[in-house]
């Protein structure tokens, strides 16, 4: 499996499958980030494409080894989020994501989303600096030293608004547990 670095070189040399592999490989990765900072999914593929496209225009110029594809991807894609929610502050509460094909019942189902919106509706409230980190660490499952990387922080940073992201979620979450069909006695 070329790494990359391999795959970035080998667009920068025109091939088109390099491109697609890569795609497929960062692409999902990107969306999934913007999708948690923007709670819109038609404006997460904007950012995601956006991105991606940006990737494109720095292969030829890209030095292997400098810095991790993913890790400048990971930066840019939170870049353009942070722009996109300065320049548009709309109401993005009446934004339902898609439900989610899959075997659970339709309760189940309701459930689930009504978690993921409650998580959704936290994360938006979150200063941005928390709420990246704690996407990156939390949903996306980064190591702190890549997460620092694409925040341009130390990891002594990103540990510590990890912990204070985590704490104010679970302040804003804690009067709906028994709401959002969780047991007193999980976490």
């Amino acid at each position: 499996m070329p790494s990359d670095d391999t795959l970035l070189g080998l667009f920068a040399q025109g091939d088109a499958a390099a491109a697609r592999i890569l795609t497929d490989r960062l692409g999902p990765r990107c969306l999934s980030v913007a999708m948690r900072m923007l709670g819109n999914r038609a404006e997460a593929e904007d950012v995601t494409q956006d991105a991606m496209m940006r990737l494109w225009k720095v292969a030829p110029d890209w030095v292997s080894g400098q810095a991790k594809v993913s890790t400048w991807l990971y930066r840019v894609t939170m870049n353009l989020c942070v722009d996109h929610l300065r320049k548009n502050k709309p109401d993005r509460l009446a934004d339902v994501p898609e439900p989610e094909d899959g075997s659970p019942s339709v309760a189940e189902r309701m459930q689930d989303e009504a978690r993921k919106d409650a998580l959704q509706l936290a994360l938006e409230q979150l200063p941005e600096r928390q709420r990246q980190a704690v996407i990156l660490r939390h949903i996306e499952e980064l190591p702190n030293p890549e997460i620092a990387g694409v925040m341009g922080i130390s990891v002594e940073a990103v540990e510590s608004l990890t912990a204070r992201g985590k704490r104010a979620l679970a302040g804003i979450l804690a009067g709906r547990r028994e709401e959002l069909g969780y047991d007193d006695d999980r976490r």
